[in-house]
This record gives C-alpha cells, sequence and structure tokens, in this order.
C-alpha cells in the first residue's frame, strides 16, 4: 500500500480507529510529520488534537543514528546497544540530552503558543505518527502520556515494520497499524508525497484544534455536524447547504478550511435527516431549513465555552442563503453577520426587511436569473448591506479561481463584522 501523502495516510488510519469514536479521546501527534495525520484522525473520531514533541538522541558521531529519544515530562528511552557500540558515557549522553531537552522547550512553547497543553488524565490518548523506523521517539511519547495520567494509550501509524510490535513492547496498551510491511527500508518508501512537514503547518494544524464530530438537536430530530472552534475564535460561522447538498459540500468545506485559517470557527450540518432529505419538498421548505439553523445557533452558542461572547454568522448557498436570512430575521437572531453565495434571497419573501445584520451577497457574473433575484432583493433589504459580483462565475462557482474569490470576500467580511482573533 501506498499513501498519496500525509493527510490521506490519515484518513486510512482514522478508518483503523472507528471503533474509538465516542470515547473520552484525545489525538497527540508527533511533530513534525505525524501531525498531519493525526489532524484527520482527530478530525475522524471527533477528539481534541495536540503535539507530543519529542526529539531523537543522536549518537554524537553519527547523529542520524538515534540512540535514543525524549519527550516531555522527562520521559527518556535509550537503545542500550546503541550507546555501548558508540561508546558514549554518562556525561556525553548527558550533554546530548541537556541540547534536546531545549529544543523540545522550544519547540513546545512555539507550536503551542499560550494554550496550555491537552489533558490526557483519565483519557484514551491516541499517540499519532506518520509511521515507525527505530520506534525510539514513539515509546518516549507513549512513556510521556501515561507518566501525565492516560488511561489508556494507543499507539497509531500509517505503516511500520513487520516487528515494530516489538520494537514499542509495552509502552502502549494498543497498536494499530494498517500497513505492516516485510521490506520495509524508510517511512518515506510508503508517500508519494514525503515532503518535510514545516514548523508553520503544525502551529496551523494546533490552531485550527481538529474538528470535531458533533450532534445538533433540532425539534425531534438530531442532525450531525463537525464544528471546528480555533481556541481564540471571536466567532463561529453556521453553513446551511444548498437543495441536494449537505455538511460534506466541498465548496463550503473550501471556504470553512479558510475560514478556520482566519482564527473563525466553523459548523457544518445537515439541514435535514436522510429521510427528510428524500423528498425534494424539504429542501425548499424554507422556514423548516431556517428553524434548523435556529437550533443549530442556539447550540453553538451554548457549546462553544470557553469562549464567552462569542459571535455567530451565517454562510448560506442557494437555498441555504434563504433559509440563512429568514433565520437572520427573527429579532431574538443572535447573528451578527450573513453571506450568501449564490443565494435566493427571493425565497426568504417578506422576511428580507426583516433582517438587521450586515449582508453580503455574492453571486457568479454568468449567473443571470440568479443575478436578477438578488439585485431585485436589494431593494428589500434595509440592514447594511453589498451586492459582490464575481466575473465569469458561474451559479456553483467552478471557474478557476472564483470559488477562492468568493472565500476571500466571506471571509473579510466575517472578520469585519464578527472580530478578529486576538
Amino acid at each position: 500500500m501506498h499513501f498519496a501523502d500525509r493527510r490521506e495516510a490519515g484518513r486510512r488510519l482514522a478508518r483503523e480507529l472507528a471503533p474509538l469514536r465516542g470515547e473520552n479521546l484525545v489525538v497527540l501527534g508527533l511533530p513534525r510529520g505525524g501531525v498531519p495525520v493525526a489532524a484527520e484522525v482527530a478530525t475522524a473520531l471527533g477528539a481534541p488534537l495536540d503535539v507530543a514533541v519529542v526529539r531523537k538522541l543522536g549518537l554524537p558521531a553519527q547523529p542520524e543514528l538515534a540512540m535514543g529519544a525524549i519527550a516531555e515530562d522527562d520521559a527518556r528511552v535509550l537503545n542500550d546497544e546503541v550507546v555501548a557500540g558508540g561508546g558514549v558515557d554518562d556525561e556525553r549522553l548527558a550533554e546530548v540530552e541537556s541540547t534536546q531537552r531545549a529544543e523540545l522547550d522550544r519547540r513546545a512553547a512555539a507550536y503551542r503558543g499560550e494554550r496550555p497543553r491537552i489533558s490526557v488524565r483519565g483519557r484514551t490518548v491516541v499517540v499519532v505518527d506518520d509511521g515507525i523506523a527505530t520506534g525510539a521517539t514513539a515509546r518516549a511519547a507513549c512513556r510521556s502520556v501515561r507518566a501525565r495520567g492516560a488511561a489508556r494509550v494507543v499507539l497509531a501509524v500509517p505503516v511500520a515494520p513487520a516487528d515494530w510490535a516489538r520494537r514499542i513492547g509495552d509502552a502502549a496498551d494498543e497498536l494499530v497499524c494498517p500497513e505492516v510491511a516485510d521490506d520495509f527500508l524508510a517511512v518515506g518508501q510508503f508517500y508519494r508525497d514525503f515532503a518535510q512537514t514545516t514548523d508553520e503547518e503544525v502551529v496551523e494544524l494546533l490552531r485550527r484544534g481538529g474538528t470535531r464530530g458533533v450532534t445538533i438537536p433540532a425539534g425531534g430530530v438530531s442532525l450531525p455536524g463537525e464544528l471546528t472552534l480555533p481556541a481564540e475564535a471571536r466567532g463561529v460561522v453556521v453553513f446551511a447547504h444548498g437543495s441536494g447538498s449537505g455538511r460534506h459540500s466541498p465548496r463550503n468545506v473550501f471556504v470553512a478550511e479558510a475560514l478556520a485559517q482566519a482564527g473563525l470557527g466553523t459548523l457544518l450540518f445537515d439541514l435535514l435527516t436522510e429521510e427528510e432529505a428524500a423528498d425534494q419538498a424539504n429542501a425548499f421548505d424554507i422556514g423548516l431549513l431556517a428553524g434548523r439553523l435556529a437550533h443549530a445557533t442556539d447550540w453553538v452558542r451554548d457549546h462553544g465555552a470557553p469562549h464567552d461572547g462569542l459571535r455567530v454568522g451565517y454562510f448560506g448557498a442557494s437555498t441555504g442563503a434563504a433559509a440563512a436570512l429568514w433565520a437572520a430575521a427573527d429579532p431574538a437572531s443572535p447573528v451578527g453577520a450573513v453571506v450568501s453565495r449564490g443565494g435566493r434571497p427571493d425565497l426568504a419573501d417578506r422576511r428580507l426587511a426583516e433582517v438587521r445584520c450586515p449582508t453580503l451577497l455574492v453571486v457568479g457574473g454568468n449567473d443571470e436569473r440568479v443575478l436578477e433575484l438578488n439585485r431585485e432583493a436589494e431593494q428589500s433589504l434595509f440592514c447594511p448591506h453589498r451586492l459582490a459580483v464575481v466575473p465569469g462565475a458561474s451559479h456553483l462557482f467552478t471557474e478557476p479561481g472564483t470559488l477562492s474569490e468568493v472565500t476571500a470576500l466571506a471571509r473579510d467580511w466575517f472578520l469585519e463584522h464578527l472580530g478578529r482573533a486576538p
């Protein structure tokens, strides 16, 4: 088996770990290459993401050869055979460890910033790397986690040599690996793209905080969703998809990822259950969809701790945009901004005149009928609003660069009206 990149490997690994979903989990990635893998696992399992910072202890005469590894909380593992074979005495070993310990502390501070480590006490901890070679760093990470009070330690990697269980020993309670290879030479041989992960990428993945699966109770039904809430978020954008779509809409996911990178929280969820979606009429029941948005808004405000004062915005597409405007028109709505992408504001009917929050209408220049409907809707809007036309774009913004332009417009609108992260 070969993986396209670390993200694909993470998704494959997540399928192996699916039985853990619903447990009290924490996912820890080993920087740097293990973090993109861990981010996919955290997303799939609905678990928080953190790093397990480790450093290899290289043999003084051959730094690329590991004689051991260290992790946070003073955890250390040594390969006694390599230490003895290299003629490394206690004093020289202490010097190497001191140097690497300083670098470990520096990286931990750089990766997390002011965010505290996620507590692992009493929880199931999934330690993730992009592969196992010697196993020294993984063992050190597992020992560190156990020292911090983890109830159960699961070491999970996409690929490892056939004897990896022997190399890890009793450092973990469970080992998970979808690809165990007899002809193992190096981790990179199993990836088509094995480009080095940068510190900046690690910081960005941690800042996004991982995406967790959630369930939104909405008037007698339960709707699945995915919540991303960066630690410093001042606002969260709730997405309302169009007819025939759902929380996995590739266009909405594209926009949501960009908003998360800008420090905004996002909630993608299904407006209808599978049974309801089978009846096309429900996709055009704007009152029903608006009610679902209102339930999701209440839920996200209740579950946004410790984000006190978290502001909410709506990003609606097609019929979802009509639902967003309908819901925002409620006098009790806390919504601070709305963005409509290729929306049908006409379906919100008389509710348009009652919208009070700043509203951005984005329409493709080649989407003539919908553009006409949005221009007509402008006449009914008495809130601060703007109509932005993306030249050369059709209704779904499939033309090169057009969805990126929509994303930039939405990002700037929400940052202006919901507040930027500190």
